[in-house]
């Protein structure tokens, strides 16, 4: 196998369900969906799919097993598992399990510069956020309750994950919406500016690059 392969949740999902035996893209879109796993791992776009068996066929991780032919749907390719594919699968799981990695998600990046708002419209953005999250929690228990009874729990540990993370997040933006409602958080353009300059260089000598 490629060192430089790059791993994705949907590679990772394509080799673990093929782990089970042979399938062709459609299942295995279908399987990810009613499992709900479309929730962390995006298989809206089947083309999105389809390129990644390509790439793990490029790797030597799939093979082609056959292609079905019925009248009443379009020709599918059945894929199963190499050698190499059903090792690759485990070990992708444990190092990606182990080893936290920071993904740069977009919230963290855009609450860093959060002082170009203005306090009152940081709260409304927030306040929006916090919303949503109360409706995706909803979502996730929900899934919990309807998946619980078919699914065993190790199957599930993404959803009980999901709700941990945005449960403590829910809880946090709270904290903050409250301090801003009563001022004990706040800002202003002068503070800004402030924390904006560069400090001194340490190194310069004061002196212009000749």
């Amino acid at each position: 196998m490629d060192p430089d392969f790059r791993v994705s949740p949907l590679a990772v999902a394509v080799l673990s369900l093929l782990h089970a035996g042979p399938l062709h893209p459609y299942a295995m879109q279908r399987l990810i969906k009613e499992w709900g796993k479309d929730r962390v791992i995006n298989v809206g776009q089947r083309a999105n799919l389809y390129k990644t068996i390509k790439r793990l066929q490029d790797a030597g991780l799939v093979a082609v097993l056959q292609t079905e032919r019925d009248q009443r749907y379009p020709e599918r390719t059945v894929y199963e598992l190499t050698a190499a594919g059903r090792a690759a699968a485990p070990a992708w799981i444990a190092g990606l399990v182990a080893v936290p990695r920071n993904e740069y998600p977009q919230f963290p990046a855009a609450l860093s510069f959060l002082m170009l708002l203005d306090p009152q419209d940081a709260q409304r953005a927030l306040e929006q956020r916090a919303a949503a999250l109360a409706g995706s929690l909803q979502e996730v228990e929900a899934s919990l309750a309807e998946l619980g009874g078919t699914l065993p729990r190790v199957n599930l540990m993404d959803d009980e994950y999901e709700r941990a993370i945005t449960t403590a997040e829910l809880a946090w933006l709270t904290g903050i919406i409250e301090d801003l409602r009563s001022g004990s958080l706040t800002w202003n353009e002068d503070m800004f500016a402030a924390v904006a300059q560069f400090p001194p260089d340490p190194d310069a000598d004061g002196q212009s690059p000749g």
